[in-house]
């Protein structure tokens, strides 16, 4: 098993200026993102896979790592993060990917660009199954229907679990089509 994974942060009482904070349909964001999950939550969590990830992993108290992957936000306005940092358990180098920093078109403020989440599972042995337990609007699960992959996501949010829902179940609907896909390739939701 594989946790690929983007927990709250704890940064919502941070959130100060720039115009994206303002908008208001993020400033929920302040609430949910106030307190990080509890540190024995993310030590479970992380612990759970053979291969793991956590985005925003800087932010917990987690081993030492030798591979830190960096997304680098090529288009991060002054108020934001120029990268954000995820945490692995893998004995590699750190690796970095250039990207912008995406549109949040499916309601979580805080959604992770596709290509970066295709990415990042490229870290990820083939035949894993991927457990995202704050897949927030899913796009983790999109990206493992896009690769053939078997998924299981878990969101406490309804809102965001139905956006989820939705999206890896169209995702899966209609995958890759250059993508070879396994009979066992399916995904798995739960609330």
């Amino acid at each position: 098993m594989a946790v690929v994974t983007d927990p709250p942060y704890g940064l919502g009482r941070k959130m100060q200026g720039g115009t994206w904070g303002a908008k208001d349909g993020f400033k929920e964001m302040l609430e949910w993102d106030a307190e990080p999950p509890a540190a024995d939550l993310v030590r479970d969590v992380v612990a759970a896979g053979d291969t793991s990830i956590l985005w925003g992993g800087q932010y917990f108290d987690l081993p030492p790592a030798r591979c830190w992957l960096i997304w680098n936000k090529t288009n991060a306005v002054p108020t934001m993060a120029d990268f954000e940092m995820a945490w692995t358990n893998l004995d590699r180098p750190a690796k970095r990917f250039n990207a912008p920093v995406g549109r949040v078109e499916f309601g979580h403020p805080t959604q992770k660009p596709l290509p970066l989440m295709l990415w990042t599972l490229g870290f990820v042995p083939d035949g894993a199954v991927v457990l995202d337990p704050f897949m927030g609007s899913g796009t983790t699960g999109v990206a493992c229907a896009r690769l053939g992959r078997r998924f299981i996501g878990i969101e406490i949010d309804e809102r965001y679990f139905e956006i989820a829902v939705e999206r890896v179940a169209k995702s899966y609907e209609q995958p890759d089509l250059f993508v070879p896909r396994s009979a066992a390739a399916h995904q798995e939701t739960l609330l």
